[in-house]
C-alpha cells in the first residue's frame, strides 16, 4: 500500500521546510561575508557579467564579447575560494547546504525515492500503525522461549509448550522474511494465533509488525474492540474522522486484529468480521488475528462461514502455557520454566 495522500504531503512539507531553512541560512552567510570581504560580492557580480556577455555574443548582440567563460569563471572562483580560506571560512561557506546531500532535499534521485524519503516513509507508517511504542520492546529477539516448559504437553498439538513456542517463533520470522515475495506473487500469508491468555500471541504479532514496517510496508493494528467500534462509528454515525481508518482496514499491506472474542458479540460484529476476512483474502492482503478462544469457540461465536474462510486461508498457530506477565511478576526463573516446574497458574 502506498502512502496516503496526507502522509505523502506531510513528508513533502518536511522537504519544503528544509529547503527554505537552508536557503535562509545561505542568505545569512552571504550577508555576513559580503560585509566582511567586499571583494566577494564584486566577484559574484563579475561571474554573472561574464556569462551575460558570452550569451550576448552567441546571440549576435553588439554588446557581446567572445570570452572563454569557463576559464574566466574558474579564475574568479579560485580567487573567491582563496579569499574565504584566508578569512577563516570553509571554501563551501557560500554554497547551499543540504540536510541530505544525496537528493539535495528533494526526496528523489532520478525519479526514485531517496533513502531519506524511505526512512521518513517508514516513520509515517510506524505512526499510522498504532504500534509505535509497543514495537520498541516486543521484538523477535526479546521473545524468550524460557517461559515455555519442555515437559508440559499441549492438548492441541500433543507437543511440548516449548516446541509450540519455538515453532510459532520460526513461523513468524518466516512470515516477515517471505512477505514481499508472497505479495509480489499474489500469495499472501495469513496467521491465526490462538491459545491461553498471556502466552506471547500479541508479542509475536508486534514483532511481525515491526519486521513488515521496516520493509516499508503498511501495517494497521487494532484490538478487536477498537476495530468494531471504529466500523460502527463509520457505518452508523457517518463519522468522517473514521473514514480514512476504515479504508485502511481493507487496503493496508498487513492488518492485525488482536484479542478477537473480547468484544461484545452481535450480528453486526459477526457480519463485519466475515466482510473483513473475506474482502482481504479477495484483495490478496495479509491479515493476522490473535484470540484467546479455542477454534471451537471461534466457530460458535463468529459463524460457520467466517470459520471456514479462516480455516481455508490462515495458518493456525497455537501457544500454550502460563501467563508470562504473571510469571515475570512472580519472578519465575528461566531454569524453572525450562524444567516445567512453573507454578500452575494457567487459565482453567
Amino acid at each position: 500500500m502506498p502512502l496516503t495522500n496526507s502522509q505523502y504531503e506531510a513528508i513533502m512539507r518536511i522537504y519544503t521546510q528544509r529547503q527554505l531553512k537552508n536557503q535562509r541560512a545561505l542568505e545569512r552567510r552571504k550577508k555576513e561575508v559580503y560585509a566582511r570581504i567586499p571583494r566577494i560580492p564584486e566577484i559574484d557580480a563579475e561571474v554573472a557579467s561574464v556569462s551575460v556577455k558570452k550569451a550576448f555574443y552567441l546571440l549576435g548582440a553588439p554588446e557581446g564579447a567572445d570570452i572563454d567563460t569557463d576559464a574566466a569563471i574558474r579564475d574568479l572562483a579560485e580567487e573567491r575560494r582563496a579569499l574565504l580560506l584566508s578569512h577563516g571560512y570553509p571554501e563551501d561557506y557560500l554554497e547551499l547546504h543540504y540536510d541530505c546531500p544525496i537528493c539535495h532535499d528533494t526526496g528523489y534521485v532520478h525519479d526514485r525515492k531517496c533513502t531519506c524519503f524511505r526512512q521518513m516513509e517508514i516513520e509515517q507508517l510506524y505512526s499510522a500503525s498504532n504500534l509505535k511504542d509497543a514495537l520498541k520492546t516486543d521484538t523477535f529477539d526479546s521473545f524468550s522461549l524460557a517461559y515455555y516448559p519442555k515437559d508440559s504437553v499441549s492438548a492441541v498439538n500433543k507437543q511440548s509448550y516449548y516446541w509450540e513456542a519455538q515453532k510459532a517463533l520460526e513461523t513468524s520470522r518466516a512470515f516477515v522474511r517471505n512477505f514481499e515475495k508472497n505479495q509480489r506473487a499474489g500469495t499472501p500469508e495469513n496467521l491465526l494465533f490462538y491459545g491461553d491468555v498471556g502466552v506471547g500471541k500479541t508479542h509475536l504479532s508486534h514483532a511481525i509488525a515491526k519486521g513488515i514496517l521496516d520493509l516499508g510496508c503498511s501495517v494497521f493494528y487494532l484490538t478487536a474492540y477498537d476495530l468494531f467500534e471504529l466500523m460502527g462509528r463509520f457505518k452508523f454515525h457517518s463519522d468522517e474522522d473514521a473514514r480514512e481508518s476504515y479504508d485502511t482496514i481493507y487496503v493496508c499491506d498487513l492488518l492485525i486484529i488482536d484479542d478477537l472474542g473480547t468484544e461484545m458479540l452481535n450480528n453486526f460484529v459477526t457480519s463485519e468480521l466475515f466482510l473483513i476476512v473475506n474482502e482481504r483474502i479477495l484483495r490478496k492482503k495479509s491479515t493476522i488475528i490473535s484470540t484467546n478462544l479455542s477454534l471451537r469457540k471461534v466457530r460458535e461465536a463468529f459463524s460457520e462461514r467466517t470459520f471456514s474462510r479462516i480455516m481455508g486461508s490462515y495458518q493456525l498457530i497455537h501457544l500454550s502455557g502460563a501467563d508470562i506477565r504473571i510469571q515475570k511478576k512472580l519472578g519465575t526463573s528461566r531454569s524453572t520454566a525450562q524444567t516445567g516446574n512453573t507454578p500452575d497458574i494457567s487459565e482453567k
